[in-house]
């Protein structure tokens, strides 16, 4: 699409069969990629830490070479070095010296030469950054497992920290579930001060400075009096180790194994993400379990179902997306409508239905024992962590589906339990958490071993607005008790520009659009002032092209606002979707933003985008989702069609 046609669309909006081409072409893609049993799941990309990771845990158990896997992964970690020599955490970001120390650490134990042009360069970006030893507490811990750094340098965990009463202010509940599944093994490792076997050899002391790095400075997301005490108690920890009493230490290695052993997960993994895979084998490993026990074989498995394999290249996924990348499709598919989009819809709603978790109490029970079970996780299968997010996305579209394809009955009992159970977790400030209910034990982020300050999981809110969309669709009263205090909630979130903090997307666009789907679904139109300052914020920033675009900057501390950034088709989608969702459809921006993923769409139907737009840990751990430049950009044109045929400014659902 020329700049002309650009200028024109502005003036009138884009032409219905322009977008209707776009959108067919779009459609038939996405339904190629809809697998046999009629789910959808596209790759989930991070950073070179994870592929580094895999390497090493092979070497780490000593497990047979496999030249042809390590030449592949070897190729993809040096294909994403970037020109600042060492490795981001997101596509075109800043040096990150964990992730650049243990690509290194991975490429020289596959047999790069150290004097390689691309290691010489990372090795001088790494020491100009102060060495391996400013590391973030993660890989200093890989360090001291491979014998590079002394334990000392680790912050102390005692494992005795299991047996603790829930009452302590320390205590597994109290932190959010991705850290429970990731310390619980680790605690082990600590113990028993595991040493990896590293049958090559491998070492990089060159990656250390010649002088000790001075004392790494005070993480920004900690309290000055909260650091100091923990700081004090870690050093206290230190000298009494030693003393600790055998049997209480062999109790709680056994109470940690009972709590891995039980939430295993079968091929799913531990948590369903790759540090507690991984971190699961090298307890069994440490405490004697040969590789054909079963608890360590299906642990070990479900690490290499993670793996992304191509015949030149290789990587190791940090976990898989299929029941959100399922139902969200399913979604864009129903707006798209057609007897083919609509079937295919159909039979990715019926293998979501029995993933629906009716019979286990998770660990969220601990803080809401009297709510039944009733989530979705985002997995294919993580029973004892489904989340609110892919929850009230699920419903939300079985309901959607229950009415527009006339589906009877069908639905109706996997949408209340649903509902149920998301209403259940609502936290005490009105919002939602992605996991737990009131996780918002805040000092616990000054632990010396939180350096990546996500510890917790409090309530966010693009969480929260997803979950007000259900509410909403299924016929929730905006003067409810609940509903009114989730309002407020998303009320009191939003920052003086009119946007709000997307947690778990890049960033402000993301949540922005979260929070305008949830406001119009409530019932509240444009002329209301949160709306109506929303979206002019998404208008101001628009980028010239016509699209919109976020920088993972934008993560800032401070919340200090959205990073200008080129534009991408997934957040150029977010930003058209909620200023519809404002009643923005015939504002010419709208229609430029159209346009511009008409312009932008390739041969194959969809959309390119090498951008990260998904958030881990804001600041420590970005997401490339291969599908959202796929499905969201498709649901944007299927809802301009729609609403520009019926004439309506505003759509009926939730999302």
């Amino acid at each position: 699409m020329t700049e002309t046609l650009l200028h024109a669309a502005a003036a009138a909006g884009v032409p219905l069969d322009e977008a209707e081409a776009g959108l067919r072409r779009a459609t038939e893609a996405l339904l190629g990629l809809q697998r046999e049993d009629g789910h959808w799941v596209f790759e989930l990309e991070a950073d070179a830490t994870i592929p580094a990771e895999y390497v090493l845990l092979r070497h780490h158990l000593a497990e047979p070479d496999d030249p042809e896997l390590e030449r592949r992964i070897g190729a993809y970690l040096r294909r994403i070095q970037a020109a600042h020599g060492g490795w981001p955490l997101f596509h075109g970001g800043a040096f990150d010296i964990s992730a650049s120390v243990k690509a290194y650490f991975c490429l020289k134990m596959i047999g790069d030469d150290p004097e390689a042009p691309h290691m010489r360069r990372a090795r001088a970006a790494i020491l100009a950054a102060g060495g391996a030893g400013r590391a973030n507490v993660f890989t200093r811990i890989l360090l001291a497992l491979y014998g590079e750094m002394p334990w000392h340098r680790v912050p102390t965990i005692p494992v005795e920290m299991v047996l603790l009463p829930r009452w302590f202010p320390v205590h597994l509940s109290k932190m959010s579930y991705w850290a429970r599944t990731v310390l619980v093994p680790l605690l082990v490792l600590q113990a028993l001060r595991v040493r990896a076997r590293n049958p090559r050899g491998v070492r990089i002391p060159e990656l250390f400075a010649a002088r000790r790095a001075r004392r790494r400075r005070m993480r920004t997301h900690r309290k000055p009096g909260w650091a100091a005490f923990f700081n004090t108690v870690d050093a206290g920890l230190k000298l009494a180790e030693p003393l600790w009493p055998e049997p209480l230490r062999r109790r709680a290695i056994a109470r940690c194994v009972d709590f891995v052993t039980e939430r295993l997960n079968g091929e799913d993994g531990l948590g369903a993400i790759y540090p507690a895979m991984a971190n699961a084998v090298m307890m069994y490993d440490a405490l004697g379990y040969p590789p054909e026990h079963p608890d360590r074989a299906i642990a070990r498995r479900a690490v290499e179902k993670l793996l992304v394999l191509r015949e030149e290249e290789a990587y190791c996924q940090p976990c898989v997306s299929p029941v959100w990348d399922t139902a969200l499709v399913c979604h864009a598919l129903l707006e798209a409508g057609g007897e083919p989009a609509t079937a295919a819809a159909t039979r990715g709603l019926a293998w979501l239905k029995p993933l629906q978790e009716l019979e286990l109490k998770g660990d969220w029970a601990a803080w809401r024992p009297d709510v039944r079970p009733g989530g979705w996780a985002f997995q294919y299968r993580n029973p004892h962590y489904p989340d609110l997010d892919d929850t009230a996305v699920v419903v939300m579209a079985m309901d959607r589906a229950r009415d527009q394809l006339r589906l009877g009955r069908n639905y109706d009992e996997a949408i209340a339990r649903g509902a149920e159970w998301t209403a259940g977790l609502q936290s005490r400030d009105g919002g939602w958490g992605a996991f737990d209910a009131d996780n918002i034990h805040h000092y616990l982020n000054n632990i010396p071993f939180a350096d990546h300050g996500a510890l917790l999981d409090p309530p966010t809110a693009d969480v929260s607005a997803r979950c007000v969309s259900m509410l909403a669709q299924l016929g929730e009263a905006q003067d409810s008790p609940r509903m009114r205090a989730a309002l407020d909630y998303l009320e009191r979130e939003q920052a003086a520009d009119g946007s709000w903090f997307g947690r778990w997307g890049v960033n402000y666009i993301y949540g922005t659009w979260s929070a305008l789907c949830a406001l119009n679904a409530a019932g509240l139109d444009g002329a209301t002032p949160m709306v109506r300052k929303a979206a002019d914020w998404l208008l101001a920033i628009q980028n010239p092209d016509g699209g919109w675009g976020e920088g993972c900057e934008s993560y800032r501390l401070d919340h200090s606002g959205h990073e200008p950034a080129p534009s991408t088709a997934s957040q150029t989608a977010w930003a058209l979707l909620g200023l519809m969702a404002a009643g923005e459809v015939d504002h010419p921006a709208v229609a430029r933003g159209i346009a511009w993923l008409l312009h932008n769409q390739d041969e194959t139907g969809l959309w390119p985008q090498e951008a990260f737009t998904g958030g881990g840990f804001p600041r420590v751990f970005y997401l490339r989702y291969h599908g959202y430049p796929k499905f969201f950009p498709l649901w944007a044109l299927a809802r301009y069609r729609n609403l520009r045929q019926a004439n309506h400014t505003r759509p009926a659902h939730g999302m």
